[in-house]
């Protein structure tokens, strides 16, 4: 079994170091084989989010999609950066290869990437994908250039996998949108279609599955409403099965103290292999 973890870390928001345990202990409840990160901060001084999640058991590549200055903000002109805020991808096994792909939508004023690999499983080579898609509500426009991006980069890493894909992260869209729809092969986009498995359409427990809930505190301050716009996707089975989503929940979604891992709650999927 492919187990699969991802997790929108919510950066250096506080209470940092106390979030950063639960979310450690999480992983070490867990031991997913792969895991994408969302929101991960590496800064010069040091400080590598990912690692503080993760420890050492993973192979770890980080693609950075902004600047990071001081005072924890995406680096505005002329400011010197002090490190980096984007996606990590981790893998329990070797890493073959591995790139990181910036997205369409700069223009807005968010910059996002995806993080491609190829990941020698015992089972076979694992396309593997992590991305963040853009935040605000009016830019589902923007979100589809981006889907169509990934798309597109899925299709060319499967040509060398064994294994069908997976693609992981936060698409800040619901099950309901133009361009999650285009992902689960619903609804064409500029004219393409495309499928990977939703994990919880196809495996998820009779409830919404919210991941940006008001239950949390975290993200109740916020004022927007429930939804569920955090994701696991998974390449068409294969004739033996393999590929297909077994089980998926919610993770990360239980407080400590009053702390929460973060603004997110994570979602688990299990793979046939």
């Amino acid at each position: 079994m492919l187990r699969v973890l991802t997790l929108n870390c919510w950066n250096v928001s506080e209470p940092f170091e106390a979030r950063m345990r639960l979310v450690r202990r999480w992983v070490e409840r867990l031991e997913p084989d792969l895991v994408g990160l969302q929101e991960i901060v590496v800064r010069r001084d040091g400080l590598d989010q990912a690692k503080m999640a993760l420890g050492e058991s993973y192979e770890r590549v980080f693609g950075a999609a902004v600047e990071w200055n001081e005072r924890g903000a995406d680096c505005c002109a002329g400011e010197p950066p002090d490190g980096a805020f984007g996606n990590c991808l981790a893998s329990r096994w070797r890493v073959r290869r591995s790139e990181v792909r910036f997205l369409p939508g700069e223009e807005t004023g968010e910059r996002r990437c995806v993080v491609a690999a190829l990941v020698e499983a015992p089972f076979g080579l694992v396309p593997f994908f992590v991305t963040h898609l853009n935040w605000k509500f009016d830019h589902g426009y923007v979100r589809e250039r981006q889907v169509l991006a990934v798309a597109d980069l899925v299709e060319s890493w499967s040509r060398e996998g064994t294994f069908p894909p997976v693609l992981v992260g936060d698409m800040n869209a619901e099950p309901d949108s133009d361009e999650i729809r285009f992902l689960c092969g619903l609804r064409s986009v500029g004219g393409r279609s495309f499928y990977l498995q939703d994990a919880w359409r196809v495996a998820g427990p009779a409830e919404p599955g919210y991941t940006w809930d008001n239950r949390n505190p975290y993200a109740a301050w916020n004022f927007e409403p429930n939804r569920r716009i955090d994701y696991i996707f998974v390449g068409m089975p294969d004739r033996t099965g393999r590929g297909w989503v077994e089980s998926v929940r919610l993770v990360a979604n239980e407080a400590e103290d009053g702390v929460f891992p973060s603004d997110h709650f994570g979602l688990y999927a299990e793979i046939r292999t």
